[in-house]
């Protein structure tokens, strides 16, 4: 007798076999962890369970009809589609094993935070994100500090129902997508009660310079630094010697915090002592670009990464990455070299130090 499917799989035990049915979101936490870097645990659905659901509602025949020959410039219509879907997708339920499956790990995450519902991330993990010619990756949803097994399987739906986002519906649209062609993972992740978040690239985001690793960062969680919300400090380490050799500090007037009323995360201002501190100390600069700098040799190539410091864990353990994406626009770029065929060895010792030549306009 056949055993029955899992729906889900622990990041830690994901294999790069396993891409196809994680996303690449969540197969990158995996990796993380197999090389031993600072990872929150936790689990992704697979594309399985996504697939068991459309099943089980009865949704796949509505969504194909919906979505076929639908006129990706036809705002109107494509807004419409998406409500209508989205609103099926959420008041739907979870077919029986997939719930069981999720409130079964959900508890193992209780146990090893000592509390009944510990607070989780809900991430979106998209199976065509990322691909060569087309990115997905930002269109779907996140959402943070959930807690509950009822509140952990209704955010499932709301990310399984991102899906159908009029951007994404447009995009997919006009990239040729077929309505069937695209799945999601749905990842599991403790939360970090953050005292500071941000991002790293480990490419000099404005030139492309590989030598250089730059890092932005406000306080509380990262929502802020992402969506644009404010200016985050930026620091810039050189990524040989990881010595810091730039920092710009900013005003950071709000913050992104758990909400202990309402739920979830709300904003609020930032003391204004605090506000133009820097919030990041040279130590916690230099242990994000050591982690950054092993994130990229591993991955073999520049990377864009979600961090963030926790309030209560002890120093270096409280310095821990969330997510990690190829950086996508220097990353694609043919390389050039630093200096031109048949340089003196001063021409290369000047091109090491300065990095590479300005870019002709394309």
């Amino acid at each position: 007798m056949a055993s029955e499917v899992s729906h889900i799989l622990w990041f830690q035990d994901l294999r790069p076999e396993a891409r196809s049915l994680v996303g690449s979101k969540n197969a990158s936490l995996g990796e993380m962890m197999r090389e031993g870097l600072r990872v929150p645990s936790g689990f992704a659905l697979t594309t399985l369970a996504y697939d068991a659901f459309i099943e089980n509602a009865g949704l796949r025949p509505r969504i194909h009809t919906a979505l076929g020959g639908l006129d990706p410039e036809d705002t109107g219509a494509v807004e419409a589609i998406s409500r209508g879907l989205r609103a099926e997708i959420e008041r739907a339920t979870l077919p029986r094993s997939v719930a069981e499956e999720l409130r079964l790990s959900y508890a193992v995450l209780a146990e090893e935070a000592c509390t009944p519902t510990p607070p989780v991330a809900v991430r979106s993990s998209g199976t065509a994100e990322d691909m060569a010619g087309a990115s997905f990756a930002g269109q779907q949803d996140t959402y943070l500090w959930v807690q509950g097994v009822e509140s952990l399987a209704s955010h499932t739906l709301r990310c399984w129902s991102s899906l159908f986002t009029p951007q994404a519906i447009s995009y997919r649209a006009r990239m040729g997508y077929p309505p069937e062609a695209v799945s999601m993972s749905v990842g599991v992740q403790r939360m970090v009660d953050a005292r500071v978040a941000g991002v790293m690239f480990t490419v000099n985001p404005l030139n492309g310079d590989p030598s250089k690793i730059v890092i932005e960062a406000s306080w509380g969680l990262g929502l802020s630094v992402v969506g644009g919300e404010v200016t985050p400090d930026d620091y810039w380490v050189d990524k040989v010697t990881l010595g810091v050799i730039r920092r710009n500090v900013c005003r950071k007037a709000t913050k992104y915090v758990r909400d202990p009323a309402g739920g979830g995360v709300s904003v609020v201002a930032v003391p204004e002592p605090a506000q133009a501190v820097p919030c990041l100390t040279d130590g916690e600069v230099i242990e994000l670009a050591r982690l950054g700098k092993a994130l990229e040799v591993v991955c073999g190539s520049a990377r864009d990464i979600e961090w963030a410091i926790d309030e209560v864990l002890p120093s270096p353990d409280n310095v821990l990455l969330l997510q990690c994406r190829p950086e996508t626009i220097w990353s694609r770029r043919r390389a050039e070299p630093l200096v031109a065929p048949k340089a003196t060895g001063i021409d290369y010792v000047l091109g090491a130090m300065l990095g590479p030549p300005p870019r002709k306009a394309e």
